[in-house]
């Protein structure tokens, strides 16, 4: 077996999770934001030098590279996106959203780039009328001089039949051929989702075409350095659904929120560990703090999730984020302390990166307080500047509070643990409303030394980190399998006596589908599984629940009685009245095909009193309001073995993270060699 990379492109940092042989190794670098495919090499290089190889050889040895980016996010952040050409139902135009500016940012389609498309499609799925040819590539052609760099057609009622919006595409691309130097993109919204949801399919295929170009760049320069270096298998590329998929068949909406979604089954993994169905992940890198869950077994899941801010109608793994992170900017306004959103980057960065930035950020209090070691900043492999960390806490923040540098640092710290707690505690009261103690999976750069300031404001005594958690989403990225996920509308009623055999043929469209798309990839029927998901809601009802089916369930009354029950239950939990009866809207299937994944082993336990010898000093550390440093003891995370226990406070470094533990908390180290945290009774 050859070696497995894992890659995840993150705001600050660019990580790396790398299998070879059995043996792991983890990186971090920079993230490049002018050209992803830097860093994207850098950790690669990183990762390699770890086993001691070149780059090359590395690559040659390796069968699966699997890669996350935050390509999507960020041009729809910064609006450097395609310029649009909009093709709509007549009627429609009035009621897009991204034609509006509502956050003093610029639109993702200019008003004056839609045009209506005389057609009709009935609520019942019947053309009533075709677009003509002629106002087709009179349409096509005025938005493409007034600068459009791609056309979307997104033709009322398409999700029921896209006959309409097929024959816009046909049309354009017969006047448009693809060998010519004018050939135009052309994206239709019945290809990205076809679930109900006019304005939300219609937002989907907008961001879909909005981010296309960029992602088409990095990638297929991703997978082209890669070949020049001697790998010669796929480049996968991860998914918002919770799988991979090669650059061709990836779809640039998938790729958003790819890698939180990884770290969000990489914590669920960790549940199986643990036989705990219930857990929530919080992941705090250095722009941003996403939170999900898992509650009885399944990972969080939205279907109707917004998209910066944009709803769409394309499900995926559901996670929320918001701007708390390692690089999140401190500020004093009106007498008053704030933490973030806004992120210093990794360009310039903290002001004790020494790259020219002069805000204060959570990073530069972590290094006034002596909770980051200044000479051992990823291992020592970037050093920080304390003086310039201070001189910025100074100046604004402990100047304008007329308060210490200290106090102003822990006044930083303990802020931004109070927000994320906050958005843990919301979580935990929203999905587990009659109580309970989930586990808290804490990871990312920053998580474990604010772990427990999190888990303090929500309520929660047990927190789990990995010696992988600073790279976590690389780490989940290698649980992860080849996959594709198909929806088809069908609206029917799911009542007792009632077969559905219509859904047969919408069925076997899919599978057709599924079969070409996984061949693709490079994988036949026998190695694919499948699995059948309905979306079901009450008749009158906005909220649907996902219910697993069985082949041919909608021929067997048994099991239509039983996808019945299930639906009425948990429909009644979301406060649904499923009394009027139930309706099938969206029939989902998965197709999948297994791939390599890292897997966790046991380890042979060590004496408890063992964690002496792993201790490698101590520094002061300003750890309560008020009160003076504290000498507290600094502990090598490599060095710390499965059964070792230390009471707080401490520090444990690694290469990676530095985690903080309080004085009324203790940590020990597990079978799994991961650190378990746990609030010391009575404390």
């Amino acid at each position: 077996m050859g070696c497995t990379i894992d890659i995840d492109t993150g705001g600050t940092f660019t990580d790396g999770f790398f299998v070879k042989d059995g043996e792991v190794a983890t990186v971090k670098v920079s993230t490049t934001p002018h050209d992803l495919t830097v860093c994207f090499q850098e950790c690669i290089k990183a990762g390699a030098s770890r086993f001691g190889l070149d780059m090359e050889k590395l690559l040659y040895q390796t069968d699966i590279v699997r890669f996350s980016n935050t390509i999507g996010t960020n041009t729809i952040i910064q609006r450097n996106g395609s310029k649009i050409g909009l093709l709509v139902t007549p009627g429609l135009e009035g009621e897009i959203d991204m034609i509006r500016d509502g956050a003093g940012n610029a639109p993702l389609v200019f008003g004056d780039m839609v045009l209506g498309l005389d057609e009709e499609v009935s609520p019942a799925g019947e053309v009533r009328r075709a677009p003509q040819e002629g106002a087709i590539l009179a349409a096509a052609q005025e938005l493409i001089d007034r600068g459009a760099r791609c056309l979307v057609v997104a033709l009322r009622n398409a999700d029921l039949n896209p006959a309409n919006e097929r024959l816009v595409r046909k049309v354009v691309k017969r006047e448009y051929p693809r060998d010519y130097l004018g050939s135009v993109s052309i994206f239709l919204s019945s290809d990205i989702t076809r679930r109900p949801g006019q304005i939300e399919r219609l937002n989907a295929a907008v961001l879909n075409a909005y981010i296309h170009a960029s992602l088409v760049r990095l990638l297929y320069k991703a997978g082209e350095d890669l070949r020049r270096r001697f790998f010669s298998k796929t480049l996968f590329i991860g998914h918002n659904n919770g799988n991979v998929a090669r650059v061709a068949k990836t779809r640039a909406l998938n790729t958003y929120n790819s890698g939180p979604a990884a770290g969000l089954l990489g914590a669920k993994l960790l549940g199986g560990l643990y036989e705990s169905a219930d857990l929530i992940s919080a992941d705090m890198g250095g722009t941003s703090f996403d939170v999900g869950f898992v509650r009885q077994g399944a990972p969080s899941y939205e279907l109707e999730p917004p998209v910066e801010g944009f709803r769409v109608n394309l499900p995926m793994l559901g996670i929320k984020a918001i701007g708390a992170g390692g690089g999140s900017i401190a500020r004093v306004e009106n007498g008053k302390l704030f933490v973030g959103p806004q992120s210093a980057g990794s360009l310039p960065g903290p002001a004790c990166f020494g790259l020219g930035g002069q805000d204060p950020t959570v990073t530069d209090a972590d290094l006034v307080l002596g909770i980051l070691d200044p000479e051992f900043f990823l291992g020592g492999g970037m050093r920080l500047h304390l003086d310039k960390a201070a001189k910025a806490i100074e100046s604004n923040i402990a100047e304008p509070l007329g308060v210490s540098v200290q106090e102003a640092a822990l006044a930083i710290k303990s802020l931004v643990d109070k927000t994320m707690g906050q958005e843990v505690e919301r979580l935990k009261q929203e999905i587990w409303p009659q109580g309970g103690q989930p586990l808290l999976v804490v990871y990312g750069g920053a998580g474990p030394a604010h772990a427990c300031g999190v888990a303090e404001t929500a309520g929660l005594a047990k927190i789990i980190f990995t010696p992988h958690s600073a790279v976590f989403s690389a780490f989940g990225s290698s649980s992860l399998d080849v996959g594709h996920v198909y929806y088809r509308r069908v609206d029917s009623e799911l009542a007792e006596g009632k077969k559905l055999d219509d859904l047969a043929a919408p069925i076997m469209a899919m599978q057709t589908e599924a079969l070409k798309d996984m061949r693709g990839e490079g994988f036949g029927g026998q190695a694919m599984d499948y699995l059948l998901e309905l979306l079901v809601r009450a008749k009158g009802g906005k909220r649907e629940v996902r219910i697993a089916a069985e082949p041919g369930f909608f021929s067997d009354e048994g099991l239509l009685k039983d996808i019945a029950a299930q639906a009425g239950k948990r429909l009644a939990a979301l406060g649904e009245n499923a009394g009027k009866g139930l309706m099938i809207s969206t029939v989902s299937l998965i197709a999948q095909a297994g791939i390599t994944h890292y897997r966790i082993k046991e380890q042979a336990l060590a004496p408890a009193a063992g964690a002496r010898e792993a201790r490698k000093g101590s520094r002061q550390a300003y750890l309560q309001a008020g009160g003076p440093a504290l000498e507290v003891p600094v502990y090598d995370r490599d060095k710390l073995l499965p059964g070792h226990e230390l009471q707080g406070p401490a520090l444990v470094e690694s290469a990676e993270t530095t985690a903080l533990v309080p004085g009324d908390w203790k940590l020990g180290v597990d079978k799994y060699n991961h650190c378990i945290l746990e609030k010391v009774a009575g404390a």
